[in-house]
């Protein structure tokens, strides 16, 4: 059945993606207008981009099927995936194979051409682009009859689209291994797909350089900078002139020009004006990481109205949730990353500890009783929105964080110190851990490889759940170490060591795009599936193939 499915809404996903075909959900509701139309109409922008948060939430939103695959859920789909792709996150309970997403942890199997692991993460995020396309394409910038506010619905595209690019880069653009053999693609990133690619030339639209896709998204992120420099969006679903400067400090970073990333995230910070998530925030049992606040930059948001009970991203990463997987699957924290977190943190009580209640008064509305029996090193880190444990349509209506201020800092410690020097970085990440997380951390090093792995740690931490610290990872190919002593991988499957990174850290593009787009073959990414198989002998790495 999940083959047959997977052909059936195959075509639908090339035409909608990567050709110009329609995507119903980013014009209004029984709307009949015409491109032109739309152009001259503000209110009918405003539909198309008011669908744009939606349809970044939507449950099956490529596959149209609940049969089919339920990490098929937008945005949400990428934070799960990147923290299980790091090794972070994984299924403790008895039930594992109720997260959906562990192959992204353990890369045994689906993540060739024909495979959904593959599949999702790239139509996904050109369904995102065709979106943008369509508003990008209705707009001229140039027509006196263009409005300040119309100019600033072109400016949220540009930035959404902008995004979608470096999130397709940094999953897709190969990272050299040990494990599979990237040499022949080395430095290719994704096809460009714009509001003016036609269907002949999608047909033969190949990958472009590293380079080339910079100057793109760069482009793309000075014009959406000028455009929202008069205009505010009216909340922050949508991209502001600050958000757009957080996202030319992440794509600086991806090129490693530490210089411009670090002048960006400081833009960001100071436009932004918000500051990091409190304590009492971060472990409210109510509204933690459930309820935008004055730290969040970027945001979705589920609707109660318009919302499946299993395919949310609260019924995969909340252990209280009772309605969806988690509560069989029971998300949590490798061992090792939370043994990183000093006792004097309180990001460290967003997990259960071995010693339950002797080490810390966990609050639930689930009671005492269920932490009592809670799996240690279980996430609560995601709470059920006002603390409804049972109804999906109240628990699940979450809004999701898709980029806080705190990734901001840590961009600047990390760009500062490989810009200006070590000890400038040091600096700046003492400063942001003591004042808003850990009053008694203190790191110090004058070797640059060191303190920029420690940045990374302190992003795994803060973003677990988020996979905000994936693309950094990749970037320092830190190494993946899930088998050791005291590990808490539930199976032989999760308990692996890579060297360097993990080969399904470099995604493939699936066969549906390869056969549509004669430019791509033979220009692939190498099939990581099965290359890596657990267990890893303690102390050592999987044996390369190269």
């Amino acid at each position: 059945m999940k083959k047959n499915i997977f052909k059936l809404f195959s075509a639908l996903a090339v035409s909608a993606t990567v050709l110009t075909g329609c995507i119903e959900e980013t014009f209004p509701e029984n709307s009949t207008a015409t491109s032109d139309q739309i152009g001259t109409s503000a209110s009918a922008l405003e539909g198309m981009v008011n669908g744009l948060p939606s349809q970044q939430v939507q449950w099956y939103f490529v596959y149209g099927s609940a049969e089919q695959e339920e990490t098929d859920m937008g945005y949400p789909m990428y934070m799960i995936a990147q923290t299980e792709m790091l090794g972070d996150m994984m299924a403790l309970g008895s039930e594992p194979g109720y997260d959906w997403f562990f192959p992204y942890n353990t890369g045994h199997t689906a993540f060739g051409e024909q495979d959904t692991y593959s599949y999702l993460p790239w139509f996904t995020l050109y369904r995102f682009i065709k979106s943008n396309n369509d508003i990008i394409g209705t707009i001229d910038l140039e027509s006196e009859a263009t409005t300040t506010e119309m100019k600033g619905f072109a400016g949220i595209a540009y930035a959404e689209r902008a995004f979608n690019y470096y999130m397709l880069m940094t999953l897709f653009e190969p990272v050299d291994n040990i494990y599979t053999d990237c040499s022949n693609v080395l430095g290719l990133t994704v096809p460009i797909v714009t509001e003016a690619t036609d269907p002949e030339a999608a047909k033969n639209n190949p990958r472009v350089s590293h380079d080339e896709m910079m100057a793109f998204i760069l482009s793309d992120l000075d014009k959406a900078e000028e455009l929202l420099a008069d205009y505010t969006p009216s909340s922050g679903l949508f991209p502001s002139l600050a958000v757009v400067y957080g996202i030319k400090a992440k794509v600086y970073m991806w090129d490693e020009d530490y210089a411009n990333a670090a002048t960006y995230a400081r833009m960001a910070i100071d436009t932004f004006g918000g500051t990091p998530v409190t304590e009492a925030q971060w472990l409210d049992m109510t509204t933690a990481f459930n309820t935008a606040n004055q730290a969040w930059m970027w945001y979705l948001t589920y609707s109660p109205e318009n919302m499946s009970n299993l395919c949310n991203f609260i019924g995969h990463i909340s252990g209280e949730a009772q309605w969806g997987y988690s509560a069989l699957s029971y998300p949590g924290i490798l061992s090792s990353l939370y043994d990183h977190i000093a006792d004097t943190d309180f990001r460290k009580y967003s997990f259960i500890d071995p010693a339950k209640f002797d080490f810390y008064d966990y609050q639930s509305p689930l009671g005492a009783e269920w932490i009592e029996n809670a799996i240690p090193y279980q996430s609560i880190k995601f709470r059920c929105k006002q603390g409804d444990v049972n109804t999906y349509t109240v628990g699940g209506a979450a809004d999701v964080p898709k980029m806080r201020v705190e990734e901001m800092y840590f961009i600047e410690a990390e760009a500062v110190g490989m810009s200006q020097g070590v000890a400038a970085g040091v600096a700046k990440l003492n400063s942001f851990m003591q004042t808003y997380r850990d009053p008694a951390y203190n790191f110090n090093t004058s070797d640059a490889r060191e303190f920029q792995l420690e940045v990374m740690w302190q992003m795994r931490i803060e973003f677990w759940g988020e996979g905000v610290a994936f693309p950094t990872a990749k970037r320092l190919q830190p190494d993946a170490i899930q088998n050791y002593e005291g590990t808490n991988a539930p199976s032989n499957r999760f308990k692996i060591n890579c060297r360097g990174i993990k080969p399904q850290w470099n995604l493939v593009i699936p066969i549906e795009e390869v056969d549509a787009n004669v430019a791509l073959q033979g220009n692939n990414n190498p099939n990581p599936s099965g290359v890596v198989t657990g267990p890893t002998p303690i102390g050592e790495f999987a044996p390369g193939n190269n």
